[in-house]
C-alpha cells in the first residue's frame, strides 16, 4: 500500500509574542508535552495568544490533490507554512516524504539583490538540488515564467506578479515530490491561471501529491480530488471539493449592512457578477430604473438569467453614497454555483433548440 506523501496528524499552532519559561518547573512540562504529541489543554492560552490551528488532520496520497478553503484567517497558510517547515507546531505531527516545491508568498525565498537566474539556482540548492540538476532544467523554469528578457535583472525590480511567475515556474519545475500552492497565483494574469493550473494538474497525474490554497472555487473544483474546509483554525468539513465548495458557499461572510433609518442618500447601487477570471455582468438600481424609498426598511428583489458555463461564480452588491459620490465601504457579497445544463462550449449560454425536419424529395426534383 502506497503511503501517503503528507501526513499532518492533530496538529495545534499557537500564536505568541514570544515563548520564555520562567523556571525548570515550567520548562520541563512544556518540553514534555512536545516530545509526547499531546493535545494543549484547553487553558494553555495566555493573555494575547490564540490558537492558529485547532487539532487538525488530514493526509494526502500520490496522484491527490487536496484543496484547502475557508474565510481569512481561518489558518490555510499557517498550514502551508508548517507543511513547507517554515513553522513548527506546537503539537501533533507533519511528515512531508521528498522535495518540497512551494510557492506560499511573493518572492518567498528570493534574495533580493540578486538576478532571476541567480535565484533559480538559490532555490535549486534550497530544494537540496545539484547545480547541475538546476542547470539541466534552467530553459524550462525560465520559458515557463516568460520573463525570460529580465531574466539577469535583480529581483527586487520585479513586479507581484513577474515574482509570482519566476517562483511557480521553478516549484514545479525542479523536480518535486510534493507540491505545495497558495492563493499567490491571484497575482497572476488570466493566461498564467490557465498555464499553471494546467502544470499542477499534471503533476497531479504523475502521482505527486498536491496541496492548494485559492478562493478561485471553480479551480480547485476542477482540480483537486477532495478537500477541507476551516473556520477559526479548525476543520468544519471534509469531504470532496464539491461538497467543501457548497458548504463554503451556503455560509458566505455578509458584510454588516448600515442602519437604513439613519441616512436618505445611501442606496444600493451596484450589482456585479463575476468568475475568477473577470467581471461578467454589472448593473445598478438606477440603470433599470428601480428607486428606492428614502427611509426605512426595504427589501430588494433581483432575478438573474446565469447563462453561463458550469462552475462558482462570485455576486456583489455595492452600496453606494450619492450624496459624497462613492461607494460606502459596504459590501454584500457570496457565491453562486451553476450547475450543468444542455452541453455547450463558449461563454454565453444561448439556450439553443433544433429540431430536424423531414424533406421531400419530390419537392426538390
Amino acid at each position: 500500500m502506497t503511503r501517503p506523501g503528507i501526513e499532518f496528524h492533530h496538529v495545534w499552532k499557537r500564536f505568541r509574542r514570544g515563548e520564555l519559561h520562567d523556571s525548570l518547573r515550567d520548562l520541563v512540562p512544556a518540553l514534555g508535552r512536545r516530545l509526547l504529541g499531546r493535545s494543549p489543554p484547553s487553558d494553555a492560552l495566555r493573555a494575547g495568544d490564540f490558537w492558529a490551528l485547532k487539532d487538525v488532520s488530514f493526509e494526502v496520497a500520490p496522484g491527490h490533490a487536496l484543496g484547502i478553503l475557508g474565510p481569512n484567517g481561518a489558518g490555510k497558510s499557517t498550514i502551508l507554512k508548517i507543511l513547507s517547515r517554515i513553522l513548527r507546531p506546537n503539537a501533533g505531527s507533519c511528515r512531508v516524504r521528498g522535495r518540497i516545491g512551494a510557492l506560499i508568498e511573493v518572492a518567498a525565498g528570493f534574495h533580493p539583490d540578486l538576478t532571476g537566474r541567480e535565484n533559480v539556482f538559490l532555490q535549486g540548492a534550497i530544494m537540496g538540488m545539484s547545480a547541475a540538476d538546476t542547470l539541466r532544467k534552467f530553459d524550462e523554469v525560465v520559458e515557463f515564467s516568460g520573463i525570460g528578457e529580465f531574466i539577469d535583472t535583480p529581483v527586487k525590480r520585479y513586479s507581484s506578479g513577474m515574482s509570482a511567475r519566476l517562483g511557480f515556474a521553478i516549484a514545479v519545475h525542479l523536480d518535486p515530490d510534493v507540491l505545495i500552492i497558495d492563493e499567490v497565483l491571484a497575482v497572476g494574469d488570466y493566461s498564467f491561471h490557465q498555464q499553471a493550473f494546467g502544470r499542477i494538474q499534471e503533476l497531479v497525474h504523475r502521482d505527486i501529491p498536491v496541496v492548494v490554497v485559492s478562493h478561485q472555487l471553480d479551480r480547485v473544483a476542477e482540480l483537486c480530488t477532495h478537500a477541507i474546509l476551516l473556520n477559526r483554525g479548525e476543520i468544519v468539513h471534509r469531504g470532496s471539493a464539491a461538497e467543501c465548495i457548497a458548504a463554503y458557499v451556503l455560509n458566505p461572510t455578509v458584510a454588516a449592512m448600515p442602519d437604513p433609518t439613519a441616512s436618505n442618500h445611501i442606496v444600493l447601487e451596484g450589482l456585479a457578477f463575476e468568475s475568477e477570471a473577470a467581471r461578467l455582468f454589472s448593473s445598478s438600481t438606477r440603470r433599470l430604473d428601480a428607486p428606492l424609498p428614502s427611509r426605512g426598511l426595504f427589501e430588494l428583489l433581483v432575478e438573474l438569467q446565469l447563462n453561463v458555463p458550469p462552475g462558482i461564480y462570485g455576486l456583489e452588491v455595492v452600496i453606494w453614497d450619492r450624496q459624497r459620490g462613492g461607494p460606502t465601504g459596504q459590501r454584500v457579497s457570496g457565491y453562486v454555483q451553476v450547475t450543468a445544463g444542455t452541453d455547450f462550449s463558449g461563454s454565453v449560454q444561448m439556450n439553443p433548440a433544433m429540431q430536424v425536419l423531414t424533406v421531400d424529395p419530390a419537392r426538390h426534383a
